[in-house]
């Protein structure tokens, strides 16, 4: 988005021509002007909240109302049980001895975005929201979301189901935008999946892509 440019104050646009010498009026409505000069109020709703490239604090919380995403991404937990190492998310299970059987009830907890980390998220969400559900325009998307990152794309797996591949590390806080924001659109009806794939030499075919390794030459993939 270009930079506002707000016009000086002009007294002709302000007064109509039957007044124009009226010393009076002209010298009131000069001292207005100049008392009440909107120009750096204006700039800095601007720059705080009209412009998603230059907003910050609650300029930004505005937009997440307008875009519908909230600047809190929600976290859900095991508190620790029994699990086997795998991709499945959250990825904090215990091996054994080191927790409870899963109960299957997730642990709420919430991180609050950084306005840089909640701008992406925001501008992903606006392209998410006018984005046609085509492999291209989804692929441009995740992209924009994870900039020089590394590769990442989508998979047609058939039968209405569709998987999002990041072929790099994600935090715990980015698998949560993924997974829990509502910023990663999809087709109506198709279920959607998320791999990630973050070491290379792991064991997998060709068609998976170039990280992985032909049988003896790598091992499983974990997910971790």
């Amino acid at each position: 988005m270009s930079e506002a440019v707000i016009p000086a104050f002009d007294i002709d646009q302000t007064l109509i021509s039957q007044y124009a010498n009226s010393p009076t009026l002209t010298q009131l409505v000069q001292d207005f002007g100049q008392w009440f000069d909107p120009t750096a109020n204006l700039t800095a709703f601007y720059d705080t909240v009209w412009n998603l490239d230059t907003a910050a604090g609650f300029g930004q919380d505005i937009w997440g109302r307008i875009l519908g995403v909230s600047r809190l991404v929600p976290i859900p937990g095991t508190a620790g049980a029994f699990g086997f190492d795998n991709p499945d998310r959250p990825p904090d299970w215990q091996n054994f001895g080191g927790g409870p059987f899963f109960t299957g009830d997730l642990i709420g907890n919430a991180f609050r975005l950084d306005d840089e980390s909640y701008r992406v998220l925001l501008l992903t969400k606006a392209l998410a929201n006018i984005v046609t559900t085509t492999a291209p325009a989804l692929n441009a998307l995740v992209r924009n979301l994870f900039p020089g990152r590394g590769r990442c794309y989508t998979l047609d797996l058939g039968a209405m189901r569709m998987r999002y591949v990041f072929e790099f590390s994600l935090s715990t806080i980015e698998y949560a935008i993924l997974a829990y924001s509502g910023v990663l659109p999809h087709p109506a009806g198709v279920e959607v999946s998320i791999l990630v794939i973050s070491g290379a030499g792991n064991f997998g075919f060709q068609e998976a892509g170039p990280l992985l390794k032909p049988f003896n030459y790598g091992v499983f993939y974990r997910g971790n």
